[in-house]
């Protein structure tokens, strides 16, 4: 068998170094001024960060991390409390915004219902915290984020249901 240890793989930040972070670069017209992701792996944080940061060092690349240890925030981790993977390289984060489950799931039924983009629930981390980031920010800053999974692996669950958004 073949089993490819994406935690501790260097190919897995190598190819969103390559791809991911090139296609960033070249489609936002080389005006990226921040980047902001989830991790699980880390592989396409730390991929994109390193190309981001070889392009423009001045690109702030923050991480995205739910609020505590016991979050619902599937394929997303806390670093703080997990085992980290090999391939993390944390000397890439300009900061850390955290999440709660709440607002991660808040944020994507919203995706859903109000832009038609049915994405999972660490897509919604993202969105929520490059959207607290932008509020922060100058008119023109530019935030990318990744939505990095699909809504169909979250059929069953029970969040779908809540209308509070």
């Amino acid at each position: 068998y073949f089993y490819p240890d994406q935690y501790n793989n260097p190919v897995n930040p190598a190819t969103h170094f390559a791809t991911t972070g090139a296609e960033i670069w070249q489609q936002t017209q080389q005006r990226v001024t921040h980047f902001i992701a989830s991790m699980g792996t880390s592989g396409s944080f730390v991929g994109i960060a390193q190309r981001l940061k070889q392009e423009n060092p001045l690109v702030q690349t923050l991480a995205v991390q739910p609020a505590s240890p016991f979050h619902g925030i599937e394929g997303t981790k806390h670093m703080a409390s997990s085992i980290k993977p090999g391939i993390l390289d944390e000397t890439l984060q300009d900061g850390v915004i955290t999440v709660t489950t709440e607002e991660a799931y808040a944020t994507t039924r919203r995706l859903a219902r109000r832009a038609g983009i049915f994405v999972g629930v660490s897509s919604g981390a993202n969105v929520a915290a490059a959207t607290t980031l932008a509020s922060t920010l100058p008119a023109d800053a530019v935030v990318v984020t990744l939505l990095c999974d699909t809504g169909s692996r979250y059929l069953a669950d029970p969040f779908w249901n809540e209308t509070d958004d």
